[in-house]
């Protein structure tokens, strides 16, 4: 119990730079507290003491804001930030590593017995408001934005984003959103397809930045060709004269 307990308060260290201690995060972390409420509730579930355990595990949900049920398998240095509205279903699975944000729902969508609920895999990671719904596997490493609906199966290390869910290829999305952590912010879980206009301003914004990062990456690839420094030159022209540039390319 102590050892999970310390790697609790670690991995919150490792996933929050707010975190400034370890009774900081003891005391203050729902998240940490409904892991402890959920492990022997999930013990009392499996040893069949069910009420008992539906009971301790609905005292987490009344301290915590963040409903588990006691049925729920969960690994290992699992974090759950913030962590108001997570709601965990009985048959979920959640592997070893995960980061949970508030708002999440791992849920069902049959009231048949049996396998009803997702099973994450190792280091998934599942944004604010995000539901993922069914009995499907959301595979190693993979994410799933801020607000998508998932009903099928994301493949191990992919992104799945909007309403319902897709799979991000690589290609302009990957690029836009590189560039958007180059610039300090991410626009993540924001797809082209979505019918918000400021969320088609800003991947105006992000494409325009992008094609003109690779015009001057081209531009400065020929005239090193050419034999001109850029560096030298820009450190060495007089600055103040508004054709300082076209003299450098002449």
């Amino acid at each position: 119990m102590f050892s999970h307990l310390r790697e609790d308060i670690a991995c919150v260290f490792d996933r929050d730079p707010a975190a400034r201690s370890a009774w900081e995060v003891l005391t203050c972390y729902p998240g940490v507290h409904a892991l402890l409420f959920h492990r022997p509730a999930h013990w009392f579930w499996r040893h069949g003491f069910t009420w008992f355990a539906r009971w301790l595990s609905h005292l987490g949900r009344w301290l915590t804001g963040i409903e588990i049920h006691p049925g729920a398998t969960i690994g290992r240095r699992v974090f759950i930030d913030h962590g108001m509205g997570v709601v965990v279903g009985e048959t979920a699975e959640i592997g070893d590593d995960c980061t949970l944000y508030h708002g999440v729902t791992l849920g069902g969508t049959s009231w048949n017995k049996g396998k009803r609920h997702p099973t994450l895999g190792r280091g998934v990671v599942i944004g604010a408001g995000a539901k993922v719904l069914g009995p499907l596997t959301v595979g190693e490493g993979a994410k799933v934005g801020s607000n998508a609906v998932v009903v099928r199966d994301v493949p191990p290390g992919a992104t799945a984003v909007g309403i319902p869910a897709r799979i991000v290829e690589a290609g302009q999305d990957q690029i836009r959103e590189e560039k958007a952590e180059k610039m300090g912010f991410s626009a993540y879980a924001l797809t082209a397809n979505l019918d918000d206009p400021l969320a088609k301003a800003i991947h105006g914004l992000l494409d325009h930045a992008v094609e003109t990062d690779r015009r001057l990456s081209t531009l400065l690839q020929y005239l090193e060709r050419a034999g001109v420094s850029v560096d030298e030159e820009i450190a060495t022209a007089d600055k103040f004269d508004p054709n300082y540039l076209g003299k450098i390319v002449d």
